[in-house]
């Protein structure tokens, strides 16, 4: 009797389990079906970075002549003096940044691409819904309003992020390969390049960077998004301007920028507190950082971004289910 129990009851278990998570998944995948932006944007902004790569291209072989050259130069002459060793190693440096510096310039355009189209996907996350009333039909669903929510937040945080990644990886691997093969064709030995490339601590630098800038930007993804379910028309304007009017009340009537700071600081600081700057004198083409998650999860802003970005969902789950659609 017990061990017949145990075989019906055994079932039943895992659908119960699974019940909270496959309407967020499926959430989730409708989400990204309904915005395709979220891999098709990555996708052209790496493919405009492969068409100038392949059109720079012509440059290469002699670039790592010089390099080569540079390098067996400054290997040949030991005994030169402090100052002009410090100038052979500089101009080494610039020239092989030069050579890095598409790859650097790949994985920092679709990171600018994958901010740009968060803050537009944020805005526009609640308020479509309401205005085409489709909320209509997909309220009729048995799907509630906290998962809907949270399935919309993930876009910008998790699978943008995700997303990103990947393509920014596969666009520096495509490089890499056809460079390799312009160098190889050149007659000239692709080592000599590998080894001038610091590919993989940029490619560490990527998802980790992603991951750095979702966390921290977490507020202000909750704050576009609760716009975006209170505002009836021009969620731009209503997203922009009550930081803007606390910061003009506040230099007007105060004379300080305290305001100004704080959202300077959110916006534009996910790195420094991410990753630490190297010692000074040191330059490198991916940043002049280094990744540091312990300054990261011991920053108090990280966690009271996380509260704020808290709040601003559950008042999202609440105007979701209150507001009627425009």
């Amino acid at each position: 009797m017990s061990a017949s129990m145990t075989d019906v009851s055994a079932p039943a278990a895992i659908p119960a389990a699974r019940r909270g998570v496959r309407p967020f998944y499926w959430s989730v995948r409708r989400e990204i079906w309904e915005n395709r932006g979220v891999y098709l944007a990555p996708l052209a902004v790496a493919g405009i970075v492969l068409a100038s790569f392949l059109f720079a291209l012509r440059h290469l072989p002699d670039q790592m002549r010089r390099i080569a050259a540079m390098a067996a130069e400054l290997n040949a002459t030991p005994g030169t003096p402090t100052a002009a060793l410090a100038l052979e190693k500089l101009a080494l440096g610039k020239a092989t940044a030069a050579v890095a510096f598409p790859y650097a310039a790949a994985a920092g355009g679709l990171m600018l691409t994958a901010l740009v189209f968060a803050i537009f996907y944020a805005l526009a996350s609640l308020h479509s819904e309401r205005r085409d009333r489709s909320i209509l039909f997909w309220k009729s669903l048995p799907v509630s309003d906290l998962t809907t929510v949270l399935s919309k937040a993930a876009i910008p945080l998790l699978v943008l992020p995700v997303a990103t990644a990947v393509v920014a990886l596969a666009t520096q691997l495509v490089m890499l390969a056809v460079a390799t093969g312009v160098l190889g064709l050149s007659g000239l030995d692709p080592s000599l390049m590998w080894s001038r490339l610091d590919l993989g601590a940029i490619w560490i630098a990527i998802p980790y960077g992603l991951a750095v800038l979702a966390l921290w930007h977490a507020p202000i993804v909750g704050w576009l998004m609760l716009v975006s379910a209170w505002a009836k028309r021009m969620t731009m304007l209503w997203a922009l301007a009550p930081p803007a009017a606390i910061c003009l009340f506040e230099r007007v009537a105060l004379g300080t920028t305290y305001a100004w700071d704080f959202l300077r600081h959110r916006l534009a600081s996910g790195f420094t507190v991410g990753f630490t700057p190297l010692p000074a004198g040191q330059h490198s083409i991916y940043g002049a950082e280094r990744a540091d998650p312990a300054h990261l999860l011991a920053n108090p802003g990280l966690w009271g971004g996380f509260i704020v970005a808290g709040a601003c969902l559950a008042a999202c789950v609440w105007l979701r289910r209150t507001r009627d659609p425009i």
